[in-house]
């Protein structure tokens, strides 16, 4: 939808009619838009779940660590 117009030379002058926006910007503003609103949300929820979440119980340590480690140390098991 170009326009033609004529000046005093005669020469034609086209001017472009913006369409509006351009389909792959408008694809890229999708994606774009709900890749920040993932990150955004996940954010959230990780602030959400340090907050409410109670901490991580620790492993207990088996017996047969426990006494390998103490013989490293110099100090005897009980009971041997």
């Amino acid at each position: 939808m170009a326009d033609k117009f004529a000046d005093s030379t005669n020469n034609v002058l086209i001017e472009e009619v913006n369409k509006g926006l351009n389909p792959g910007m408008i694809v890229l503003l999708a994606v774009s838009t709900f890749l920040l609103l993932f990150f955004v949300g996940n954010y959230a929820l990780y602030v959400y779940a340090q907050k409410t979440l109670p901490p991580r119980k620790k492993k207990p340590v088996s017996k047969k660590k426990m006494k390998r480690e103490k013989l490293k140390q110099g100090v005897s098991a009980p009971g041997e």
